[in-house]
């Protein structure tokens, strides 16, 4: 990983890795690796001088933390780590990410928070909190919106996306590009669903989310909000008869393990967000601030490129342990939602979009 990392307690060295601590009067005590030897604070008011003398600002090097709920082997984490990669090489080890996977920092409502006020630097998140702060941004999870991954991929990468990534700004987040992750469906304990009625009376598990809420209980489910690090206890405590995510989060999470129905309902292709504080954002200069923003779109791309693979991967391990798979009608579902759509859609600029979204299929 080179000078990347996912945290594990340790913190590893890497190449070029420029570290500093107190000030000491106009310098920095500072302790460079370069090419294997040590380069004192003398070498270094020599660098910083050539620095200053050719116009170009010394900054600070610095690590940023990076949060994910998910575990290290899933999907968003991987490309997480990617981006850190891209990060270290691009500012010749400045700069580092270091990841926190497994919702190390905490669980998802927690880490936003921490996120929002600085405590976090970059956070791989859903939709669900930011819709809180923008409300248009509930349109990327309505019900059956989006036909295809690339239909998705287009909206994301156009104006519509990035109208919502400039959306986030005032409210303390940097959006700085959005991670694809899949269609979500519902997998269940004891018994499958294979019509819109199997649904009826299932207490399933849904993030915090006024949205998903209004969604399930339409369709006749009894919502149980729960941290998604407490899913499977719920599950296989009896707790919760169902839950829902893709592919990727039902296996890399063990919950293929205690609940072995996986309904193929797709209901929805809500894409994750990748944000960064405004404090953390503005810590950089301009120059690294482009880097950070190219670098986390590379990510994104990487993991729209590997997605496929992966889901597949995990599909096989479920089913190579016994997972049933069930194909769903989805048509009464759709229409049992339709009413959703009115009740989200409040205003003219979010119907605007939703018709724009329809109108690139």
């Amino acid at each position: 990983m080179g000078s990347s990392a996912v945290c594990a307690g340790l913190r590893p060295l890497g190449p070029k890795i420029i570290r500093a601590s107190k000030p000491l009067g106009s310098w920095w005590r500072v302790s460079l690796r370069l090419r294997g030897r040590r380069v004192h604070r003398t070498d270094l008011a020599t660098i910083t001088l050539a620095f200053i003398a050719l116009g170009l600002p010394a900054a600070e090097p610095r690590d940023f933390r990076a949060a994910d709920t998910q575990s290290k082997d899933h999907p968003t984490a991987r490309a997480l780590v990617h981006m850190s990669e891209l990060v270290s090489d691009r500012t010749q080890g400045r700069h580092r990410m270091i990841v926190y996977p497994g919702g190390v920092l905490g669980e998802q409502e927690a880490s936003f928070e921490q996120t929002r006020t600085g405590g976090i630097d970059i956070n791989r998140t859903n939709m669900a909190p930011l819709a809180s702060f923008v409300g248009k941004a509930n349109i990327f999870g309505l019900p059956f919106l989006f036909r295809s991954a690339d239909h998705l991929h287009r909206v994301l990468d156009g104006p519509i996306g990035d109208d919502i990534l400039q959306s986030l700004e005032p409210h303390g987040f940097v959006g700085l590009a959005f991670f694809a992750s899949g269609a979500r469906s519902v997998y269940t304990v004891r018994r499958p669903v294979r019509t819109i009625d199997d649904i009826k009376g299932l207490r399933i598990r849904l993030q915090q989310s006024d949205l998903m809420v209004q969604m399930f209980t339409a369709l006749g489910a009894e919502p149980v909000i729960l941290p998604y690090t407490r899913t499977k206890t719920a599950l296989a405590t009896g707790l919760i008869d169902a839950a829902e995510n893709n592919w990727p989060s039902y296996v890399a999470s063990d919950h293929y393990s205690v609940a072995p129905y996986f309904a193929l309902t797709e209901h929805t292709m809500t894409p994750d967000v990748l944000i960064m504080s405004v404090k953390a954002w503005r810590s950089l200069d301009p120059a690294d601030q482009t880097i950070f923003r190219n670098a986390a779109r590379d990510a994104s791309i990487f993991l729209r490129g590997q997605w496929k693979n992966w889901e597949a991967s995990f599909r096989k391990q479920a089913l190579d342990s016994g997972v049933t798979v069930i194909e769903i009608d989805r048509k009464p579902l759709e229409a049992a939602l339709t009413g959703l759509y009115t009740k989200v859609l409040t205003d003219s600029h979010s119907r605007h979009l939703i018709e724009s979204i329809r109108k690139d299929q």
